[in-house]
Protein backbone atom coordinates (compact mmCIF):
# COMPACT_ATOMS: atom_id res chain seq x y z
CA UNK A 1 0.00 0.00 0.00
CA UNK A 2 2.87 2.19 1.21
CA UNK A 3 4.84 1.03 -1.69
CA UNK A 4 1.75 2.10 -4.46
CA UNK A 5 1.59 5.58 -2.93
CA UNK A 6 4.91 6.70 -3.21
CA UNK A 7 5.07 5.43 -7.03
CA UNK A 8 1.60 7.41 -7.36
CA UNK A 9 3.38 10.34 -5.98
CA UNK A 10 6.55 9.96 -7.77
CA UNK A 11 4.93 9.68 -11.10
CA UNK A 12 2.89 12.94 -10.24
CA UNK A 13 6.00 15.19 -9.47
CA UNK A 14 7.34 13.36 -12.97
CA UNK A 15 4.50 14.68 -14.85
CA UNK A 16 4.26 18.16 -12.96
CA UNK A 17 8.23 18.55 -13.92
CA UNK A 18 7.59 17.78 -17.39
CA UNK A 19 4.59 20.29 -17.57
CA UNK A 20 6.89 22.64 -16.34
CA UNK A 21 9.78 21.93 -18.79
CA UNK A 22 7.17 22.50 -21.14
CA UNK A 23 5.89 25.99 -20.61
CA UNK A 24 9.75 26.65 -20.57
CA UNK A 25 10.40 25.52 -23.56
CA UNK A 26 6.90 27.21 -25.55
CA UNK A 27 9.09 30.62 -24.30
CA UNK A 28 5.59 31.76 -22.72
CA UNK A 29 8.00 33.80 -20.19
CA UNK A 30 11.85 34.95 -20.18
CA UNK A 31 14.16 32.56 -19.55
CA UNK A 32 15.46 34.81 -16.42
CA UNK A 33 11.75 34.87 -15.28
CA UNK A 34 10.74 31.49 -16.06
CA UNK A 35 13.61 29.50 -15.43
CA UNK A 36 13.91 25.57 -16.65
CA UNK A 37 13.61 22.93 -13.83
CA UNK A 38 17.40 21.92 -14.72
CA UNK A 39 18.34 25.68 -14.05
CA UNK A 40 16.89 25.40 -10.73
CA UNK A 41 18.43 22.35 -9.46
CA UNK A 42 21.61 23.62 -10.99
CA UNK A 43 21.28 26.50 -8.63
CA UNK A 44 20.21 24.25 -5.75
CA UNK A 45 23.11 22.08 -6.13
CA UNK A 46 25.59 24.93 -5.67
CA UNK A 47 23.90 27.35 -2.49
CA UNK A 48 23.92 23.40 -0.98
CA UNK A 49 27.37 22.86 -2.27
CA UNK A 50 28.94 26.54 -1.60
CA UNK A 51 26.97 26.35 1.85
CA UNK A 52 24.88 29.33 1.32
CA UNK A 53 21.47 27.77 1.92
CA UNK A 54 22.64 26.44 4.58
CA UNK A 55 23.72 28.53 6.56
CA UNK A 56 20.96 29.90 5.60
CA UNK A 57 18.65 27.36 6.88
CA UNK A 58 20.38 26.88 10.09
CA UNK A 59 20.05 30.58 11.08
CA UNK A 60 16.09 30.27 10.13
CA UNK A 61 15.39 26.89 12.60
CA UNK A 62 17.31 28.79 15.01
CA UNK A 63 15.12 32.04 14.75
CA UNK A 64 12.23 28.89 14.76
CA UNK A 65 12.73 27.10 17.71
CA UNK A 66 13.27 30.54 19.81
CA UNK A 67 10.46 31.87 18.42
CA UNK A 68 8.13 28.80 18.33
CA UNK A 69 9.30 27.77 21.95
CA UNK A 70 7.93 31.25 23.14
CA UNK A 71 4.68 30.50 21.17
CA UNK A 72 4.34 27.61 22.70
CA UNK A 73 4.55 28.82 26.20
CA UNK A 74 3.06 31.61 26.19
CA UNK A 75 0.05 30.74 23.92
CA UNK A 76 -0.47 27.41 26.61
CA UNK A 77 -0.64 29.75 29.43
CA UNK A 78 -3.41 32.33 27.26
CA UNK A 79 -5.31 28.99 26.53
CA UNK A 80 -5.15 27.68 30.14
CA UNK A 81 -6.41 31.07 31.63
CA UNK A 82 -9.44 31.24 28.99
CA UNK A 83 -10.36 28.00 29.62
CA UNK A 84 -10.38 27.54 32.77
CA UNK A 85 -11.48 31.23 33.54
CA UNK A 86 -15.13 32.17 32.18
CA UNK A 87 -14.87 35.93 32.87
CA UNK A 88 -11.38 36.13 30.89
CA UNK A 89 -12.94 33.83 28.02
CA UNK A 90 -15.91 36.04 27.79
CA UNK A 91 -13.85 39.33 28.05
CA UNK A 92 -10.47 38.42 26.08
CA UNK A 93 -10.96 35.12 24.18
CA UNK A 94 -13.21 37.01 21.62
CA UNK A 95 -10.62 38.76 20.32
CA UNK A 96 -8.38 35.47 19.87
CA UNK A 97 -9.91 34.51 16.77
CA UNK A 98 -9.13 38.53 15.14
CA UNK A 99 -5.62 38.06 16.15
CA UNK A 100 -4.60 34.76 14.73
CA UNK A 101 -7.02 36.03 11.44
CA UNK A 102 -4.36 38.69 10.74
CA UNK A 103 -1.39 37.46 8.20
CA UNK A 104 2.26 36.96 9.91
CA UNK A 105 3.36 39.39 7.19
CA UNK A 106 1.09 42.70 9.15
CA UNK A 107 3.54 42.43 12.27
CA UNK A 108 6.07 42.69 10.31
CA UNK A 109 6.36 46.53 9.88
CA UNK A 110 5.50 46.77 13.70
CA UNK A 111 8.49 44.71 14.66
CA UNK A 112 10.41 46.47 12.64
CA UNK A 113 9.44 50.20 13.96
CA UNK A 114 9.63 48.22 17.69
CA UNK A 115 13.13 46.40 17.32
CA UNK A 116 14.65 47.59 13.97
CA UNK A 117 16.31 44.96 10.77
CA UNK A 118 17.73 42.54 13.87
CA UNK A 119 17.33 38.85 14.31
CA UNK A 120 14.61 39.54 17.95
CA UNK A 121 12.24 41.10 15.01
CA UNK A 122 11.86 38.06 13.05
CA UNK A 123 11.53 35.92 16.36
CA UNK A 124 8.91 38.53 17.62
CA UNK A 125 6.64 38.12 14.43
CA UNK A 126 7.41 34.40 14.28
CA UNK A 127 5.96 34.22 18.78
CA UNK A 128 2.75 36.03 17.18
CA UNK A 129 2.56 33.72 14.51
CA UNK A 130 1.90 30.84 16.54
CA UNK A 131 1.06 32.08 20.14
CA UNK A 132 -2.71 32.82 18.90
CA UNK A 133 -3.43 29.17 17.36
CA UNK A 134 -2.00 27.46 20.17
CA UNK A 135 -4.13 29.51 22.67
CA UNK A 136 -7.14 28.77 20.56
CA UNK A 137 -6.44 25.04 20.71
CA UNK A 138 -5.30 24.94 24.26
CA UNK A 139 -8.78 27.11 25.58
CA UNK A 140 -10.48 24.11 23.41
CA UNK A 141 -8.61 21.39 24.85
CA UNK A 142 -9.47 22.91 28.41
CA UNK A 143 -13.00 23.52 27.76
CA UNK A 144 -14.05 19.89 26.09
CA UNK A 145 -12.89 18.10 28.95
CA UNK A 146 -15.42 15.48 29.24
CA UNK A 147 -17.50 16.18 32.47
CA UNK A 148 -17.82 12.29 32.95
CA UNK A 149 -14.19 12.51 34.21
CA UNK A 150 -14.13 15.53 36.41
CA UNK A 151 -17.44 14.49 37.63
CA UNK A 152 -15.47 11.02 38.35
CA UNK A 153 -12.52 12.79 39.79
CA UNK A 154 -14.56 14.71 42.19
CA UNK A 155 -16.77 11.74 43.78
CA UNK A 156 -12.76 10.38 44.49
CA UNK A 157 -11.87 13.75 46.40
CA UNK A 158 -9.61 15.28 44.08
CA UNK A 159 -10.02 18.58 43.43
CA UNK A 160 -8.78 21.75 42.95
CA UNK A 161 -5.20 21.73 41.33
CA UNK A 162 -5.00 18.34 41.73
CA UNK A 163 -7.69 17.63 39.46
CA UNK A 164 -6.24 20.10 37.03
CA UNK A 165 -3.32 18.06 36.86
CA UNK A 166 -4.13 14.90 37.22
CA UNK A 167 -7.43 14.72 35.00
CA UNK A 168 -7.65 17.95 33.03
CA UNK A 169 -4.28 18.15 31.74
CA UNK A 170 -4.02 13.85 30.21
CA UNK A 171 -7.32 14.46 28.62
CA UNK A 172 -5.85 17.76 26.74
CA UNK A 173 -3.05 16.07 25.52
CA UNK A 174 -4.52 14.62 22.22
CA UNK A 175 -5.72 18.36 21.26
CA UNK A 176 -2.42 20.25 22.52
CA UNK A 177 -0.74 17.75 20.03
CA UNK A 178 -2.74 19.61 17.33
CA UNK A 179 -1.60 23.02 18.76
CA UNK A 180 1.75 21.92 18.57
CA UNK A 181 1.28 20.83 14.65
CA UNK A 182 -0.41 24.59 13.86
CA UNK A 183 1.94 25.91 15.70
CA UNK A 184 4.81 24.55 13.53
CA UNK A 185 2.64 25.88 10.56
CA UNK A 186 2.00 28.97 11.58
CA UNK A 187 5.38 29.39 12.89
CA UNK A 188 7.01 28.53 9.80
CA UNK A 189 5.20 31.07 7.81
CA UNK A 190 5.57 33.78 9.83
CA UNK A 191 9.39 32.81 10.14
CA UNK A 192 9.39 33.20 6.15
CA UNK A 193 7.46 36.55 6.51
CA UNK A 194 9.55 37.83 8.92
CA UNK A 195 13.41 36.84 7.40
CA UNK A 196 11.91 38.29 4.32
CA UNK A 197 12.41 41.95 5.30
CA UNK A 198 15.50 41.54 7.76
CA UNK A 199 19.05 42.01 7.23
CA UNK A 200 20.60 38.84 8.69
CA UNK A 201 21.44 34.85 7.58
CA UNK A 202 17.70 33.21 6.86
CA UNK A 203 16.22 31.46 3.92
CA UNK A 204 13.62 34.06 3.68
CA UNK A 205 16.29 36.95 3.53
CA UNK A 206 18.30 34.75 0.97
CA UNK A 207 14.96 34.57 -1.29
CA UNK A 208 14.51 38.28 -0.77
CA UNK A 209 18.30 38.81 -1.91
CA UNK A 210 17.86 36.46 -4.86
CA UNK A 211 14.78 38.30 -6.12
CA UNK A 212 16.72 41.83 -5.83
CA UNK A 213 19.80 40.27 -8.30
CA UNK A 214 17.00 38.80 -10.72
CA UNK A 215 18.25 35.79 -9.30
CA UNK A 216 14.95 33.53 -10.30
CA UNK A 217 16.52 30.24 -10.49
CA UNK A 218 17.24 30.85 -6.56
CA UNK A 219 14.21 31.82 -5.87
CA UNK A 220 12.13 29.20 -7.24
CA UNK A 221 14.69 26.86 -5.64
CA UNK A 222 14.59 28.68 -1.99
CA UNK A 223 11.11 28.33 -2.34
CA UNK A 224 11.06 24.27 -2.83
CA UNK A 225 13.42 24.04 -0.33
CA UNK A 226 10.51 26.06 2.12
CA UNK A 227 7.95 23.83 1.00
CA UNK A 228 10.04 20.76 0.85
CA UNK A 229 10.77 21.15 4.34
CA UNK A 230 7.47 22.52 5.66
CA UNK A 231 5.59 19.41 4.30
CA UNK A 232 8.68 16.61 5.51
CA UNK A 233 8.32 18.10 9.47
CA UNK A 234 4.88 17.98 9.09
CA UNK A 235 4.88 14.94 7.95
CA UNK A 236 7.82 12.43 9.50
CA UNK A 237 7.28 14.41 13.13
CA UNK A 238 4.07 16.54 14.01
CA UNK A 239 1.80 14.36 11.97
CA UNK A 240 3.16 11.08 13.22
CA UNK A 241 3.03 12.48 16.92
CA UNK A 242 -0.62 13.37 16.61
CA UNK A 243 -1.65 10.36 15.08
CA UNK A 244 0.64 8.46 17.63
CA UNK A 245 -1.13 10.48 21.03
CA UNK A 246 -4.12 9.89 18.99
CA UNK A 247 -3.89 6.19 18.74
CA UNK A 248 -2.81 5.88 22.65
CA UNK A 249 -5.80 8.26 23.90
CA UNK A 250 -8.23 5.97 21.73
CA UNK A 251 -9.18 8.51 19.72
CA UNK A 252 -7.99 6.74 16.60
CA UNK A 253 -8.72 2.59 15.32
Amino acid sequence: MKFNLAIKRIIFLFAALCIWEIIYSLNVYSAIVFPSPVTVFVALYEGLISGDFVIALGASFKHLIIGMTFAILFGTIIGVILGKSKQADETAGMYLIALQSIPSIVWVPLSIMLFGFTEFSVIFVVVLGGTFVVAINVRSAVQNVPPQLIRAARTMGINGFQLFYRVEIPASIPYFMTALRLAWAFSWRALMAGELLSNGPGLGYSLSYAQDYARMDQVIGIIIIIGMIGAIVDHLLFTKLEKTVMQRWGLLK
